[in-house]
């Protein structure tokens, strides 16, 4: 199964894009399913719902550091490597949907949203963008994953 048809179902079920995106790549980062639920429950709706940084994207770039992430802090290679990293995954992102940005993303205004999760009903997922959007990150992940197996296979 395609890592974004897994994100789908999760946010079909209800869970967050957050927590869909990170969840559908348990398997790959060694993380058990209710663990990545928590960590990433705090990052839907743009971090809490103050519709910040989009959780999809929030969730690419944790499975990005689990994966690829430095330890050493004194590493700056590592660590500049791993920026430019997130910078790419960004880019290729807002390069399809122009932000990165959850309120941008939605055609919100600048204000910030309550806490009261939205009721998931058919005019959600159809006023909605989320459901393509956390598909869209899954899709990046699995491609960068796939390439790294597969120049590693090369060398």
């Amino acid at each position: 199964m395609k890592k974004s048809d897994s994100a789908r179902d999760l946010f079909q079920k209800g869970y967050n894009c957050s927590q869909s995106v990170l969840c559908a790549f348990c398997d790959d980062i060694g993380i058990d399913l209710d663990t990545a639920l928590k960590i990433s429950s705090s990052f839907g709706g743009g971090m809490g719902r103050l519709r910040e940084v989009c959780g999809a994207v929030t969730a690419m770039f944790m499975v990005a550091g689990i994966k690829y992430g430095y330890t050493d802090p004194k590493d700056q290679k590592a660590k500049s490597q791993h920026y430019k990293l997130i910078q790419l995954l960004a880019k290729k992102f807002s390069d399809k949907y122009g932000f990165i940005v959850c309120r941008d993303l939605l055609g919100l205004d600048k204000q910030k949203s309550d806490y009261i999760p939205s009721e998931r009903t058919k005019e959600y997922y159809q006023k909605r963008p989320c459901i393509e959007l956390v598909c869209y990150a899954a899709d990046i992940l699995e491609e960068l994953i796939l390439t790294e197996k597969e120049s590693k296979k090369e060398v």
